[in-house]
């Protein structure tokens, strides 16, 4: 068994742990990766990218059927859902050489190709090396969780991991959890031809604000989406081509294929966390605020710590740990200024608090600041009105903003660099946005907070009338 000695170990070459990888060693640290599966992770092979190469095939399926909106005959388009799939992995393929063994190897990386795992606080072993490190940053990411549904495990169901080797349409595609994977694959199904239902054991895409994730859903059954909420799945049955979901309150679903798309589960197996004195919870490995572990050699970030699981978030953590590691300097992480999307459509965009977690922690301090996306003259004439922006408002500072409408994902942007700056309306209000565009939606909002202290202010009239009287 050979021996190795390095400065950093990474376990897993997904979006964390390359960040943190590439940053180590191109500080100067010698890093060794651990991968025994994809280079990239979930998010490039199985779960962002895939996901969003998908959700255009899809909108421009959706475009064809509704161009006569805009003036143009519309057409049925012609699906072809394998060449669909081609495109999903072609888009994998432009990407997949930015993370790919090759260019570490070049940074300087030292990339083995093994599972890791723990053989004490100090070492892990990893098929023939055994690897001393001085930091360890565990950043195996999560895998879907398949519930413990009676009969799920005699039919064939997929995953949002398998879904992208299925090369024939499903005639009717039966979803399991109306979570943001779920209800983004449901739609981009349904656009591209198939006939799909939502089961949801509570309520269809319920950690967004109530108000503004109706919008979306109001949005997706109009598409002809059927949507079951408050419906647990008590049995699965059938055969390939014909399965049956039956819900607790006795109905029964019928359809081709199922996607089970209820959770994810922190990727611990097979570490053995134990043997380095590595503590779990219930949602991964626990962390502290800094990202270490319970031995506080070893970090855990991105999905394997729990958390907001999204791929940026992970990309944060890099961040946060790199400093710590490499220049021996205090970092902690937040959430507050975590932005997130679902890429429906319209999108659906969070950052910070929401409108009932702003008042429970504010209370009357609060002001919510509104604006409806069929004020904005772009979203006007590219017949995408249906919308909402809201900003949650403490003393002139936003502490959260919700978004539903068009290109939300890209609106929260703003709004997430307002919060981790700690900036003031006045300061949103300032910025001048070109017209006519999407992103002028914001200013519009910031406007609105403005808009009562000026235009409904007996003093400011008084001081203006005051004012007048006395210049030239």
């Amino acid at each position: 068994m050979e021996t190795i000695k390095t400065d950093v170990l990474v376990i897993g070459a997904g979006s964390g742990g390359l960040s943190v990888a590439a940053g180590a060693v191109q500080m100067g640290a010698s890093v060794v990766l651990l991968e025994a599966h994809k280079m990239g992770g979930d998010c490039l092979n199985y779960g962002c990218v895939p996901s969003k190469a998908l959700i255009a095939s899809a909108k421009t399926a959706h475009a064809m059927r509704h161009a006569d909106r805009y003036g143009i005959a519309s057409v049925t388009p012609q699906v072809d859902y394998a060449a669909a799939k081609d495109h999903v992995a072609d888009v994998i393929s432009q990407i997949e050489p930015v993370d790919s063994q090759e260019r570490f190897e070049g940074l300087g990386v030292r990339v083995i190709r093994e599972f890791g795992c723990f053989v004490s606080p100090t070492e892990v072993e990893a098929g023939p090396y055994r690897i001393t490190a001085r930091r360890v940053v565990i950043a195996t990411g999560s895998s879907p969780f398949v519930p413990p549904i009676p009969g799920l495990d005699s039919v064939p169901y997929l995953t949002n991991e398998s879904l992208w080797e299925l090369r024939e349409q499903p005639e009717h595609l039966l979803v399991i959890g109306g979570g943001p994977i779920g209800m983004e694959m449901a739609q981009a199904h349904l656009r591209l031809g198939s006939r799909v239902t939502v089961i949801e054991g509570a309520k269809a895409l319920g950690k967004d604000d109530p108000e503004l994730a109706e919008i979306v859903l109001d949005s997706l059954r109009d598409e002809g989406l059927e949507i079951a909420e408050g419906s647990n799945a008590r049995e699965v049955r059938g055969v390939e081509g014909a399965i049956e979901v039956e819900t607790e309150d006795g109905r029964v679903f019928k359809g081709t294929h199922i996607l089970v798309a209820v959770g994810r589960r922190a990727n611990t197996e097979g570490l053995d966390l134990e043997k380095a004195g590595i503590k779990t919870t219930r949602s991964g490995i626990g962390v502290d605020a800094s990202m270490r572990t319970s031995n506080k050699k070893v970090y855990a970030i991105g999905d394997v710590a729990g958390g907001l699981q999204f791929t940026h978030v992970a990309g944060y953590h890099a961040g946060v740990i790199i400093r710590s590691m490499l220049f021996g300097l205090p970092s902690k992480a937040t959430t507050r200024h975590i932005p997130w999307a679902t890429y429906t459509q319209p999108e659906l965009a969070q950052v910070g608090l929401t409108e009932a977690e702003a008042r429970k922690e504010h209370g009357t301090k609060l002001e919510v600041v509104r604006f409806h996306f069929s004020h904005n003259d772009r979203a006007i004439a590219e017949r995408k009105t249906r919308g909402l922006i809201k900003v949650m408002v403490v003393k002139g500072r936003p502490v959260g903003a919700s978004i539903a409408g068009e290109q939300a994902g890209e609106l929260i942007n703003l709004w997430a660099l307002v919060i981790a700056n700690k900036m003031k309306m006045g300061q949103i209000a300032g910025m001048v946005a070109p017209y006519p565009t999407i992103g002028e939606l914001n200013k519009r909002a910031a406007g609105a907070y403005f808009s009562p202290r000026l235009f409904e202010s007996d003093t400011v009239k008084k001081v203006v009338g005051f004012v007048q009287k006395w210049l030239p």
